[in-house]
């Protein structure tokens, strides 16, 4: 979700008004964490969740506007394209049988939102990329009618100067152009938050970016994109590649792309603040009426608004939250590299093996990012992305191994490690973690599906257009049985 930008002006000053209210809310947060008093007695998580909307034919459906009305539900909220959607669950402990309540409530929402959508002569998707999207569909007029969408891609396209360039070259190729932020609509994605104390922020992002490049190639679900077979999450070369306001010159210049793994292992969430106020020039120049340092001076909590702001302009997979509830600052990691579905089941154990991994990895005497060259752990990001659950990634003592084989001897254990630590129900831990075990030893995830099912329909007979469809109408039945992905018949 984001902030509503309706009826605002930027002015030409703001900009450098702005930038000054940047870094006096660093200042304050500095401040902050050495003397404010920050909500970290319970590890709590949250998981943001991005949907798709298809109609009868499996083309996309254009009616998230009609959809909401409807709805009336504010946990849910429309994303960068009218056919996308965005579902807020609750947040919540994970300890006991907290992932036993995420799941019914999370089938129970999108049960609620399926009614509606029905009544719009649409159905739910949830997967990486749509993958009966065609350039067509992908367009300005295409943006969903919310007027940060709007603002934040004239801001982008200015700082751009010239049309965005995609070519993603995988199994086959793609090249295309175009002229708004529109195609990153076709990125869907989960996010799942951990709140986390701040003198341990820094063990949690890292972690978090070590194991980053495991968790794309265990879950990955986006191979097709335009009716080409790319990466087998196809989704994180696109996003990074839609919203980059680089020119070749400024790539060729170092200029850092908003789209970012990153280039180094942090100490301090203050860090990354200082890496956006330096590295990147504000698109949203919105000015709050704030004073932070007042506020703070007071004994209350500043909000940090222009921080915050320009931080959610930022596309790290990655990303640092700062956020106030209940009176209360707090910090949170906000981790973007998993696509969304292919079922509830596989995106909740798919949360249950990050959260549970990092929690162990952050907590170790040898931390992982002590022996692992941050460079090989952006470079296993990417193999990961490219090659899925076939890829192989560098990790120290191991060399470079099949992910499968990393997961299964030394990932897991730890995921199992890491959810006995957050008090998770042993019955639910066994459960969600058997997910990715099962992934792994059969070699099977919704990307492996999803092309499995192309190939036959081709073999069949079929043009790959058809075959698309016929996929999607295919994972949408399966979908609905909330059954994992690796148990998916291959027929």
């Amino acid at each position: 979700m984001g902030k509503d930008l309706s009826g605002v002006v930027i002015a030409q000053d703001d900009r450098v008004h702005y930038r000054h209210k940047v870094r006096r809310c660093l200042e304050v947060l500095s401040s902050m964490l050495g003397n404010s008093a920050f909500d970290a007695d319970s590890p709590t998580t949250g998981l943001e969740i991005e949907l798709n909307l298809m109609d009868a034919d499996a083309e996309p459906a254009m009616r998230n506007a009609e959809i909401l009305a409807n709805l009336a539900d504010p946990t849910f909220q429309p994303e960068l394209g009218q056919f996308n959607l965005e579902l807020n669950a609750r947040p919540r402990l994970i300890s006991g049988n907290g992932f036993a309540d995420y799941e019914d409530d999370i089938l129970d929402s999108l049960a609620r939102v399926e009614d509606r959508a029905k009544k719009s002569d649409s159905t739910i998707v949830l997967i990486g990329s749509l993958p009966t999207l065609r350039p067509a569909h992908l367009v300005l007029a295409n943006l969903s009618a919310n007027e940060r969408y709007r603002a934040l891609n004239d801001q982008i396209v200015g700082a751009r100067g010239e049309q965005f360039s995609v070519d993603i070259n995988g199994v086959e190729r793609l090249q295309t152009t175009n002229d708004s932020i529109a195609p990153e609509a076709a990125c869907t994605s989960v996010q799942c938050h951990l709140q986390v104390p701040p003198d341990r922020f820094a063990a949690y992002w890292n972690a978090s970016q070590a194991v980053a490049g495991v968790q794309v190639a265990i879950g990955a679900n986006s191979p097709y994109l335009h009716g080409r077979e790319l990466w087998a999450e196809t989704r994180i070369a696109l996003f990074e590649q839609a919203t980059d306001t680089r020119t070749d010159e400024l790539k060729a210049q170092g200029v850092r792309p908003r789209v970012w793994f990153g280039e180094r292992w942090i100490t301090s969430v203050t860090d990354l603040f200082e890496e956006n106020a330096r590295y990147f020039p504000p698109l949203l120049p919105i000015i709050d009426d704030e004073d932070p340092l007042a506020v703070l001076e007071a004994g209350g909590v500043p909000r940090l608004g222009e921080l915050r702001l320009h931080n959610g302009t930022v596309y790290r997979w990655n990303r640092p939250v700062y956020d106030v509830m209940n009176g209360l600052p707090h910090l949170r990691v906000e981790n973007r590299v998993l696509p969304a579905g292919p079922t509830v089941v596989d995106m909740l154990a798919n949360a249950a093996f990050y959260f549970g991994m990092i929690r162990e990895l952050a907590e170790e005497d040898r931390p992982i990012w002590e022996t692992l060259p941050f460079t090989d752990a952006e470079d296993n990001f990417h193999a990961a992305a490219r090659r899925g659950i076939e890829a192989s990634l560098a990790w120290p003592g191991l060399g470079t191994v099949p992910v499968t084989r990393l997961v299964l001897d030394v990932l897991l254990p730890k995921a199992y490690a890491g959810l006995d630590r957050f008090g998770v129900d042993p019955g639910l831990r066994d459960r969600l973690l058997g997910v990715i075990e099962g992934r792994c030893g059969s070699g099977r995830n919704g990307a492996w599906w999803q092309v499995g099912a192309v190939r036959r329909g081709e073999g069949r007979g079929l043009s790959r257009d058809a075959a698309l469809h016929a996929m999607l109408l295919r994972y949408r039945s399966l979908q609905a049985l909330n059954c994992p992905v690796h148990l998916w018949p291959g027929e």
